[in-house]
């Protein structure tokens, strides 16, 4: 049923398992690219440049090194930036059932005539993935390691873990997690125990940005002077999804989390399977004290033909009954995203997607700093934040082997910002949501990209966007300055490992 270039795409991209499936890639067929290898009589040693394969003869031990290097050009009217990376991955799998992975990626953003070249930080609207920087006079600097170990069987995985986390049923961006944030450590468990049911459940260590005035240490500035240090607020998070697929056309799941900040981590919520809002309340409710930031939510994916692709998901940060009444002003903070994708037909290759998003004032938010559902002070849910609204169309070609043609329009609202304001918040969500705009983006970028060989990708983009905002002072917060206004920008670039 695979016409010509599904065929050629399935044995390019087979060839970046080929560990996984007990051999070693060889690239024969398309003659691009050049194989080295050593055999001795333990092991064999493939160099497919640039990559080192090692594949031991009895199976047990399996290794992948790769360098990573990229860089990205963008110009518009207001500048030049310029995006380079470089750094390196390695992954092992060790009798299979140890899997050992890390990866250095050190980023460096610079630009020409444009001042503030930075086009991601906490408050922008946009749906780049967020980073902590380092200090610099320029730009913007900052790495990224993540790894982790997991121990795994047919039937499940447990392990440590620095990652981006995304649940949620979304193509373009989720609004439950998504990896919006910059990678956090964790503890992580998986289970599939059978075909038609899967498990997910971690507990990570955020980063709050929230100073705790009582936690500090001193440092010696001089031979007789020292300086107060203060350290941040511990910030953890929790979270569960339980996702059930009851036929090949239907699949949904449920699940809740819980932000918390305490000295300590709580060891109830390390129990993977439970409600956290009711620990919670175990927890705190006696000292009458403050609960915690707790959420839940579902996800829904429907398939009512083989080119046709359904899903929504839905976020509850809070809420009531009483709430739904006619008669009720009360909005509950919820956030809403469906979805399609319509593919292969008439044309193969060729693909229609959409996504809309609303997300109800105070979603997202809390009235304590360091419990909102941020962490290095970027959302985790969806990039827009509450009170907003997203709509995202995409077309999709592929007409050879690794090409791929894309046309995208997105168009994200930001209406009226409100605190979280624990003594006032009856009146708060009582507001009419989606009413009076402050911010707006409208976006249409077609982008053409090519995997010249695996996990080597050249790339060139045109793009019009329109950010305006009633105020400057809206329009700095929610748009870097680079991308304010009207403006033609133009990107290429060339990229290995990522």
């Amino acid at each position: 049923m695979l016409n010509k270039r599904q065929r050629e795409d399935l044995q390019f991209y087979l060839q970046d398992y080929a560990l996984e499936l007990d051999t070693l890639p060889t690239y024969s067929s398309y003659g691009y690219r050049h194989v080295t290898q050593w055999k001795t009589n333990v092991s064999n040693l493939n160099l497919a440049d640039p990559s080192l394969h090692i594949l031991t003869k009895d199976k047990i031990f399996k290794m992948r090194l790769r360098p990573i290097l990229g860089m990205d050009l963008d110009y518009n009217k207001k500048g030049l930036l310029m995006h380079r990376v470089y750094g390196a991955e390695i992954q092992m799998d060790i009798a299979k059932h140890v899997s050992i992975w890390g990866s250095l990626r050190d980023n460096s953003w610079s630009g020409q005539g444009i001042e503030g070249s930075r086009v991601t930080q906490p408050g922008f609207l946009n749906n780049l993935a967020g980073v902590q920087y380092k200090e610099a006079n320029y730009g913007g600097d900052f790495s990224d390691s993540r790894g982790g170990i997991s121990l795994y069987a047919w039937w499940g995985s447990i392990g440590v873990q620095r990652e981006r986390v995304a649940w949620g049923d979304a193509q373009h961006c989720s609004n439950i997690l998504s990896a919006h944030n910059p990678a956090v450590p964790m503890v992580t468990l998986q289970l599939t125990p059978c075909k038609w049911f899967q498990f997910d459940y971690f507990h990570a260590w955020l980063v709050s940005n929230v100073i705790d005035s009582t936690y500090w240490y001193n440092e010696q500035q001089t031979a007789t002077s020292t300086q107060r240090e203060y350290r941040p607020a511990n910030k953890f998070m929790a979270a569960n999804m339980f996702t059930f697929m009851p036929c090949k056309y239907v699949q949904f799941g449920f699940g809740n989390s819980i932000v918390y900040a305490e000295r300590n981590v709580q060891a109830a919520y390390f129990i993977p399977i439970a409600f956290y809002k009711s620990l919670d309340h175990l927890l705190t409710k006696g000292l009458h004290t403050e609960n915690q930031n707790s959420q839940a939510f579902a996800t829904i994916t429907v398939r009512p033909t083989d080119h046709l692709r359904l899903y929504g998901s839905f976020f509850l940060d809070e809420f009531k009954l009483a709430r739904l009444k006619k008669d009720n002003p009360q909005k509950n903070p919820v956030s809403y995203l469906v979805g399609f994708n319509w593919s292969g037909w008439p044309v193969k290759g060729l693909a229609l997607r959409g996504e809309f998003m609303r997300s109800y004032i105070a979603t997202y938010v809390h009235s304590i700093e360091v419990l909102d559902f941020t962490s290095n002070s970027y959302q985790m849910g969806h990039y827009m934040g509450a009170n907003a609204q997203s709509i995202w169309l995409q077309l999709s070609y592929r007409p050879t082997r690794s090409l791929r043609l894309t046309l995208d329009y997105t168009c994200d609202t930001k209406y009226t910002a409100y605190d979280y304001i624990r003594g006032d918040i009856k009146n708060i969500i009582s507001q009419e949501p989606f009413k009076n705009t402050i911010w707006r983006n409208d976006e249409i970028k077609f982008r053409a990209v090519y995997e010249v060989f695996n996990n080597c990708y050249a790339h060139v983009d045109a793009s019009y966007n329109h950010a305006r905002a009633g105020e400057q002072a809206n329009l700095d917060q929610y748009s870097p300055v680079y991308l304010q206004g009207k403006n033609l920008t133009f990107s290429c670039g060339l990229s290995f490992g990522f």
